[in-house]
């Protein structure tokens, strides 16, 4: 009997990963609302812009920049999301309204292991990572022909990756 006591009491506490699963949606609104604000003060930037009819000198690495951090901050709220229903799938419940009429599961985010919550995860860490490389790559200054063929070998390395990336998982 206190063997039963025991085990259900060690099966219950799986329930502590809610706190994950709420904060890591809390996490998730938080960046999504930060990046619009962003994506907000980048367009009113261009239109005061056009309407001031001045052009300052950074203008077009200015709002990609900005859109381009608003894009990378929309991806770790992505994380975010897939952390959250992962962990929520995984030790409490399957989300039954993610499941079409037919009973079958969106692929997008059914997950089934920790295995694939991490796939899925590091899968967007890499494109997070590319974007903010290329967010960098937009304000570096190129001073000469060696930096010019560090610029083409490092998005030769990206692309290699990403190539790389997209097969993994996938069966011939």
């Amino acid at each position: 009997m206190l063997e039963k006591i025991f085990e259900n009491s060690l099966w219950s506490s799986r329930f502590i990963v809610i706190l994950a699963v709420v904060f890591g949606l809390v996490g998730a609104i938080s960046l999504f609302i930060v990046a619009s604000f962003d994506i907000y003060d980048t367009a009113n930037y261009v239109l005061s812009t056009y309407i001031n009819q001045a052009h300052p000198e950074n203008f077009h690495q200015d709002v990609v920049g900005g859109i381009i951090g608003a894009v990378d901050l929309y991806l770790i709220g992505v994380v975010m999301l897939l952390f959250a229903f992962g962990l929520y799938e995984l030790f409490i419940s399957e989300i039954d309204v993610a499941k079409d009429e037919n009973g079958e599961e969106n692929s997008l985010l059914a997950i089934h292991s920790l295995d694939q919550l991490k796939d899925k995860i590091s899968k967007v860490i890499v494109m997070v990572l590319v974007v903010t490389f290329f967010q960098k790559v937009g304000h570096t200054e190129y001073n000469g022909a060696l930096d010019m063929l560090y610029f083409a070998l490092s998005i030769t390395a990206v692309a290699v990756g990403l190539f790389f990336l997209g097969k993994v998982g996938k069966s011939h």
